[in-house]
């Protein structure tokens, strides 16, 4: 299935293509904090952009997004993917660029992919489950996820270093059921 244009409130999403390296290249290169709370630790030369960006749209398993607004501003990315078929099954990740974070995008592209997620093929992918990991550093993360429903389903300690110090990775997952719930009207069970 090819990544659909998905129309939200306050973004719209659509496939990852080359004119968004500048942006990532932003992301990966020019923003320390957001590396530190998201766990990123590889380097990437701007080569190495331009090259995922041009070829990203076709490698299986996956859905990547560029996070835009208005003019087609790239906002960051959002990507599912370790998708399995057979388990149903999906990983989710999300980077906004600096100054971005905090203005309400991050969970309405989030909303936005869940509803694709688990919407019934072959609208959407049909998935039963879609997790995460967040950093225990990152408690602003965390709170976002849960808002959408995500619930947190176990901790690796101190499985990452951060500088001197070493932080926990919290398993987090939202399920079918708990979606279609959280998208009934307010007194509906």
């Amino acid at each position: 299935m090819d990544t659909p244009v998905l129309q939200g409130e306050l973004v719209r999403l659509r496939p990852i293509q080359p004119q968004d390296a500048d942006g990532m290249w932003e992301l990966v290169a020019n923003d320390p904090e957001g590396n530190r709370m998201t766990g990123t630790t590889a380097t990437f030369t701007r080569e190495e952009i331009d090259e995922w960006c041009r070829s990203v749209g076709a490698r299986a398993g996956r859905h990547d997004w560029a996070i835009t607004h208005g003019s087609d501003e790239y906002l960051g990315e959002i990507v599912l993917n370790e998708i399995d078929d057979h388990s149903a099954s999906a990983n989710l990740r999300l980077a906004l660029r600096p100054g971005q974070r905090g203005r309400g995008f991050g969970g309405d592209a989030i909303s936005l992919v869940l509803a694709f997620a688990f919407a019934e093929q072959p609208e959407g992918l049909g998935l039963h489950r879609v997790s995460l990991d967040v950093l225990s550093i990152n408690p602003r993360a965390r709170m976002l996820y849960e808002s959408l429903g995500f619930v947190t389903e176990g901790r690796l300690r101190e499985s990452h270093r951060d500088g001197e110090f070493w932080c926990d990775a919290i398993v987090m997952a939202i399920l079918e059921d708990d979606y279609r719930a959280s998208q009934l009207p307010a007194g509906q069970v």
